[in-house]
């Protein structure tokens, strides 16, 4: 099966909302059904030593459930396209299940992939863009080939915010020309936010277990809080971008999305790895893992002293209320909280904004170029009239950002090159380990976001509140876990430091979520 949509995806975007309270009320019992509704990676792996189902069946299920919610119940436009190798696939799993090659703790687990991320085999990868529609990358990525190795099945793509939602002005997240509007869950006309929506929806709604999205900035941390799951967004340089349609050299990266602190520990440690198409990676050599479950202690909290990064408080009293609470429960832990109001300079925001543009029409070139002779448009240029011609792409919003990319010199000019020296500076050494320093801090932590707001294709994203700039920009990682709910809709909790930090960061979060379990399964409401 292959998801797409049609010339007449406008049409199609307003039977789908006028349809969506009939359809949630026919499938919420199904929804409840669901065998493996809310199953961890551990619970699977039991079920698999037990003989208490096959990988052929766990992974059928799942397909099934793709089949049952995200077409025919509540039509989340979570995924794309199915992978039609994922029942073959499982059979050569329960295969070696049979002769005792477990392959590792991800061995059979159901993944998707947001689709802006290679894999060499039935599917396409098409970054929700129509322009690659029928684009066949001729190698895995580096962090699919590694999934492989480890023995998860990737059942399909799931769709995203068009580009990674770097394209231009009044987007709506979780839109793609290609796989249409992606829907919260939890509130069917709330936003999903992105841009890895597609993959945040699909664990929370169960029509995964794990799944990969990639970040530049917000784009794992801010899909998982709407969607009330857990993100790891790495250090830039732990996980490979290669083979991952790009914005940023500098920012990108990709990481793992999960209903559990567990579980995307699990998956992280098993992307992990140097890659010689990727330079980023060398500097994690000595620093990764491939396994992160030691560092996962549930007096993680003990002795923590944490940085309250209070910049958006004020803005949502709502959100307030909830970190309040996450507040007084950390340092009930045996945490010290110490607040801190700034991080860096404003300059910052404007200077990323800038290599942004750059490294986004070098990214994007040497992409297109990897395609060979295949690739459906071979440069930005080609891109950009593309966009121009087609009925769909900028039906709700423009090419500005695109535009303004194209006009940028190279990324080996002086100017480009001053700017990203200067921003990374500011940025990191008298940042956020200039901080962390000054204030003895082994983490920051912030409310990840607010409440979603309602789709709106016509005005775009009504964004109220971030906290994932500061990690995104220095390239450091950042770990987000449901912190509460405002009238149904979740919010999360960001700890976030210096880079490397990925284990500190996991024992705390794993701590925090432990006890306080604020996850709760989505059931589609209309209203």
């Amino acid at each position: 099966m292959k998801k797409t949509l049609s010339i007449t995806i406008g049409i199609i975007l307003l039977m789908t909302i006028g349809s969506c309270k009939n359809e949630s009320q026919k499938t919420t019992a199904g929804v409840e059904q669901f065998r493996f509704t809310e199953y961890t990676i551990d619970q699977l792996q039991q079920g698999y030593k037990n003989g208490d189902f096959t990988v052929t069946e766990v992974v059928q299920a799942y397909l099934d459930r793709i089949n049952a919610i995200d077409d025919n119940g509540p039509m989340l436009n979570a995924v794309i396209q199915v992978n039609p190798d994922a029942l073959s696939i499982a059979a050569q799993l329960d295969q070696e299940l049979s002769e005792g090659k477990a392959l590792g703790p991800m061995h059979g687990v159901p993944v998707l992939l947001k689709d802006n991320i290679d894999t060499h085999d039935g599917m396409e990868t098409t970054a929700g863009s129509r322009a690659l529609s029928g684009s066949h990358p001729p190698k895995d990525s580096f962090v699919a080939q590694k999934l492989r190795e480890a023995g998860a099945v990737i059942i399909g793509k799931s769709n995203l915010s068009e580009w990674a939602n770097f394209r231009g002005n009044l987007s709506s997240s979780g839109w793609s020309g290609v796989g249409g509007q992606t829907k919260n869950p939890y509130i069917l006309d709330r936003n999903p936010c992105g841009s890895s929506s597609g993959s945040g929806v699909a664990v929370s709604a169960n029509l995964c277990m794990t799944a990969v999205g990639t970040e530049t900035n917000g784009s794992i941390v801010c899909p998982s809080t709407a969607n009330g799951i857990v993100g790891i967004k790495p250090t830039v340089g732990l996980l490979s971008r290669s083979g991952i349609v790009p914005i940023s050299f500098t920012q990108d990266t990709p990481g793992p999305m999960a209903r559990t602190v567990r579980d995307a520990a699990i998956m992280l440690g098993a992307m992990t790895g140097i890659d010689p198409a990727d330079s980023k990676t060398a500097a994690s050599e000595g620093k990764m893992f491939n396994d992160y479950t030691p560092f996962l202690k549930e007096d993680g909290l003990h002795g923590k002293r944490i940085g309250w990064y209070t910049s958006g408080r004020g803005t949502h009293y709502k959100v307030d209320t909830l970190m309040q609470k996450a507040v007084d429960y950390i340092v009930s832990r045996g945490a010290e909280v110490v607040e801190i109001k700034k991080i860096y300079d404003d300059e910052v925001g404007s200077l990323s904004f800038q290599v942004l543009l750059y490294e986004f029409k070098d990214g994007l070139n040497k992409y297109f170029a990897s395609l060979g002779d295949a690739a459906p448009v071979k440069n930005t240029e080609e891109l950009i009239e593309f966009n121009r011609k087609d009925s769909v792409e900028l039906r709700y919003y423009d090419q500005e950002l695109l535009l303004e990319a194209q006009r940028k010199g190279s990324v080996e000019s002086k100017e480009f090159l001053d700017i990203l020296s200067k921003m990374n500076r500011l940025a990191r050494e008298e940042g956020i380990d200039k901080v962390m320093a000054e204030n003895k801090l082994d983490a920051f932590m912030a409310p990840t976001g607010s409440p979603a707001w309602k789709t709106d294709l016509i005005n775009g994203d009504a964004f109220l509140l971030s906290s994932s700039s500061p990690a995104a920009i220095s390239g450091y990682p950042a770990v987000t876990v449901p912190m509460g709910y405002v009238e149904g809709l979740p919010v999360g909790i960001s700890f976030f430091g210096r880079a490397w930090s990925e284990p500190l960061l996991l024992e705390i979060a794993y701590a925090y979520e432990t006890g306080t379990r604020h996850r709760m399964a989505p059931s589609f409401r209309t209203e």
